[in-house]
């Protein structure tokens, strides 16, 4: 290779780093996509949120004014959560908002996301870089922002969509091993650095698939709570079951047998709510787990929506989202302490 490509690649890859523009899987599907998340709890969720409480408690406020303008805003921020996942600068913090909007528009979500990616980058790329930074700055984050989100988000949010169609279709012909494959998958998502919120909005899940969902990841943070009472007490339980089971992550790396007893739990749970005792939620709170009450309160929603009765509502909310998933991964983790598969101090958090 001449020397002078050499030069002009590494100062290629300085410029790069100086601008922090890594383009890598972890940054953009990993990363971002877990900004992506916190965006959508922010608007969309909250905006979720406020509807089922003003409902239930007859909050017209709630229900009128709050609602309706969080979900209106779930474009900017999902826009603005990815740049600021990009660790990109001011000023194409803002202008994402641009992109947000144009990308929700026309390719919801993942117009959206891609939108926010892309302008976040090249924005990144020009800032700070010419006299008037000011503006060419947000400009050029506006422009190839929402060009690929207007020009690809479409296409790419219709595939999305239509696999949720697939998903949720073939959870209504099979209803065990779709309720089992859905649970576990969405589950693990959830203790993942991936963003099984995100994964679930963007596929629109709904029906029984959506009640896997939920029991999938009620079982996880649920689960791991319970499983590391030992270790890491109440405050530990707490934690991970009403914030995220994420912060196993380390944990699961060294050890990834503890994934199994929640796993397990939401394979069994799975089936349960696709067959015997339907369940379902709104796309946006079914791959949230109990972080935050968001899926119990999703749960809420929809079969609220669908004429379930209150009382029944509430015995599956509290059973398969908080009773089900502790008992059944305590016992499945206990007989894996007693086998010596998992051990004391395995599954420990340093607060």
């Amino acid at each position: 290779m001449d020397k002078v490509d050499v030069k002009k690649r590494g100062r290629i890859r300085a410029f790069l780093a100086k601008k922090e523009v890594e383009i890598s899987f972890e940054r953009y599907f990993i990363d971002a996509l877990s900004y992506m998340a916190l965006g959508l709890f922010a608007t969309l969720i909250t905006g979720v949120i406020f509807e089922t409480v003003g409902g239930s408690l007859n909050l017209t406020y709630f229900v009128d004014v709050l609602a309706p303008q969080a979900k209106a805003v779930a474009g900017p921020g999902i826009a603005v959560a990815v740049a600021v996942g990009l660790k990109a600068p001011p000023l194409v913090i803002f202008a994402s908002v641009i992109n947000g909007m144009v990308g929700y528009e026309l390719g919801g979500p993942v117009g959206a996301f891609l939108a926010a990616i892309v302008g976040s980058e090249f924005g990144k790329l020009v800032s700070r870089e010419t006299p008037i930074d000011i503006v060419v700055t947000p400009a050029v984050t506006a422009i190839t922002g929402s060009i690929v989100g207007s020009l690809v988000g479409p296409s790419i949010n219709q595939f999305m969509i239509s696999l949720g169609v697939l998903i949720n279709r073939a959870t209504e012909l099979q209803p065990i091993p779709m309720g089992m494959i859905v649970a576990a998958i969405m589950g693990i998502s959830l203790t993942l650095p991936i963003s099984s919120t995100a994964i679930a909005i963007m596929i629109a899940i709904a029906g029984p698939a959506s009640g896997a969902a939920v029991v999938g990841g009620c079982a996880h943070s649920i689960g791991f709570g319970i499983q590391s009472l030992r270790e890491n007490g109440w405050g530990g339980f707490v934690s991970q079951s009403l914030g995220s089971p994420m912060v196993q992550v380390g944990n699961i790396m060294k050890k990834p047998i503890i994934m199994l007893p929640p796993t397990i739990t939401a394979m069994i749970l799975g089936p349960l709510v696709t067959t015997l005792f339907p369940m379902e939620s709104i796309p946006a709170a079914a791959g949230t787990g109990t972080s935050g009450f968001v899926a119990p309160l999703g749960v809420l929603s929809a079969m609220t929506e669908a004429g379930y009765p209150a009382s029944e509502i509430w015995i599956k909310i509290i059973v398969f989202c908080f009773v089900l998933p502790a008992v059944l991964t305590w016992f499945i983790s206990e007989l894996f302490r007693k086998f010596g598969w998992i051990k004391a101090g395995d599954m420990k958090l340093n607060f």
